[in-house]
């Protein structure tokens, strides 16, 4: 007798610098920034006797009432909250609930008791008898993945998901990361040895994205360059699949770190494959806070010359900025909007420092009695955290932390980055401007792509500084294809910032106009 799961990924308890909520608040069709990987892959895992049905609750809403013998939910922290109210619920109505992914496998002593069944790790060796239990109605109450080749993860099942609601689509390349930074939970749970997909199947996992209407990829990789000479055979290749491709081209994003530009190749290569976006964890221009928390990778450069290198060949980043660290004083806030400013950033992601669970961060505040009782259940937001300052109070972090998001954030300031960046970024190498065809667009897409105007008109409904800060901006590209597509993407992602400052009540002009922070 067949079985039937339903595969659930659940909203996140509040809206985050990379989602896209501020599209439903505009009116249109609920949208995600990126496509969920872990619910399409974890479908084409199930063997074709089960019935397998998905839902992205970032794009239609859960249904309780389906009858389905197994609810599978997966999660981040930011998410654990809707998590288990999802699980209690389907509990409550006798459905058999697991939970695994990232919160599962870092927190399983959290999340054990909320379901039926635990999963931990990566599951693709551990599938064939996971579902084998499951289809006998025989399972086990905790099942442990390995690290496994990532050969064996299979194509996903994007014939499931709700595409059309989506910006980019997602495909992952490798697993793990090789530094040691001691406030990421990545390596804790994927390793430091890095493990890649071959090239082929990157390849394969492109067509299947290409044929349902992606062309805008996020590779969803811990860090995508720091192999180098594999990153370069497959950006290689990736730039050889683009150049094959004749009914549009797709251009890239992903997460590197800024050691990649001191390889100038490297670079490049980014860029002739049509890399045009990058995250990278920038974290602090205070180097005894790198040296504390064994982020060297960052350490022995200039950070605003590396970040130039990127901008010189047409690759646009987002700054991942961390305030808290020991070696944190009161003047870290200001130094943190000085950096911004001198590197023309305008898309920064900010939090307080936290210790997630399994890091050596929380180990060792946890030994000095330096985390606060809500223990690792805290996402790196920038009104939360779970530990002790050393060199202010938790109150002072949080209102200085306070003051440089709406710093930042605050309508001329924005303006004024963004335009700097425009006039010392390079030509975008964006392989779409080599064909006139274009592959289709849904709803959530067209509100990016459609020239800015539902952007502009939800900027605008913020007050006059935001209204004039977006007819300056756009006023001042609309003659420049290549600037006006980087004021699109970043004017999306400011519009999201600020719906996520104002829903979690972080925002205040009154703060964003004082000059200090205390």
């Amino acid at each position: 007798m067949s079985k039937s799961l339903y595969l659930i990924n659940t909203a996140a308890d509040f809206p985050t610098y990379f989602g896209a909520e501020m599209v439903g608040a505009m009116g249109l069709k609920p949208a995600t920034t990126i496509a969920d990987l872990a619910i399409p892959t974890v479908a084409a895992m199930a063997p074709e006797s089960f019935d397998v049905r998905l839902c992205d609750e970032n794009l239609t809403p859960i249904d309780f009432d389906l009858a389905a013998d197994y609810v599978a939910i997966t999660g981040k922290v930011s998410q654990w909250g809707r998590m288990r109210e999802v699980a209690r619920t389907f509990r409550e109505r006798g459905r058999t609930v697991i939970i695994g992914g990232p919160f599962a496998s870092l927190c399983p002593d959290v999340v054990g008791e909320h379901c039926d069944i635990l999963v931990r790790g990566e599951i693709e060796e551990i599938a064939a008898g996971f579902f084998s239990d499951l289809a006998s109605a025989s399972f086990k109450d905790e099942y442990v993945g390995t690290r496994p080749s990532l050969d064996l993860s299979p194509r996903a099942r994007w014939d499931l998901y709700p595409n059309d609601q989506v910006l980019l689509g997602s495909l992952q390349t490798s697993r793990g990361c090789p530094f040691q930074c001691e406030f990421c939970d990545v390596i804790e749970y994927l390793g430091r040895l890095q493990r890649h997909k071959s090239v082929a199947n990157v390849l394969h996992e492109l067509d299947e994205l290409y044929r349902f209407g992606y062309r805008s990829v996020f590779l969803c990789d811990d860090n995508f360059t720091v192999a180098r000479s594999r990153a370069k055979e497959l950006l290689t290749a990736l730039k050889g699949w683009n150049d094959r491709c004749d009914d549009g081209k797709v251009v890239f994003s992903t997460q590197l770190s800024i050691d990649a530009a001191r390889d100038d190749r490297l670079v490049e290569l980014c860029a002739e494959a049509g890399l045009i976006q990058a995250f990278i964890g920038i974290e602090t221009p205070n180097m005894d806070s790198l040296r504390e928390s064994r982020k060297r990778q960052n350490m022995g450069v200039n950070l605003v010359d590396q970040i130039q290198k990127l901008y010189d060949r047409g690759i646009m980043i987002i700054a991942g900025m961390i305030v808290g660290f020991d070696n944190d004083g009161h003047d870290i806030f200001e130094r943190q909007y000085e950096f911004a400013t001198q590197a023309s950033m305008p898309i920064v992601t900010l939090g307080s420092l936290v210790a997630p669970a399994a890091t050596p961060l929380h180990d060792r505040l946890q030994e000095e009695g330096r985390l606060l009782a809500d223990g690792s259940e805290v996402a790196a937001m920038p009104w939360s955290t779970n530990i002790v300052p050393r060199m202010m109070s938790q109150e002072e972090l949080l209102r200085g932390v306070r003051w440089l998001a709406n710093k930042l954030y605050a309508p001329e300031a924005f303006g004024d980055r963004l335009l700097s960046f425009l006039a010392r970024v390079g030509e975008r190498r964006d392989p779409r401007h080599r064909s006139a065809r274009s592959g289709g667009a849904g709803e959530p897409r067209r509100a990016v792509e459609s020239g800015g105007r539902e952007i502009i008109s939800r900027l605008t409904a913020l007050g006059p500084e935001e209204a004039r800060m977006a007819y300056r901006v756009f006023g001042a590209v609309s003659r420049n294809p290549q600037g006006f597509e980087f004021a699109k993407a970043a004017m999306f992602h400011y519009a999201q910032i600020r719906y996520m400052y104002d829903q979690g009540q972080f925002w205040d002009s009154h703060i964003a106009g004082e000059d200090q922070p205390f």
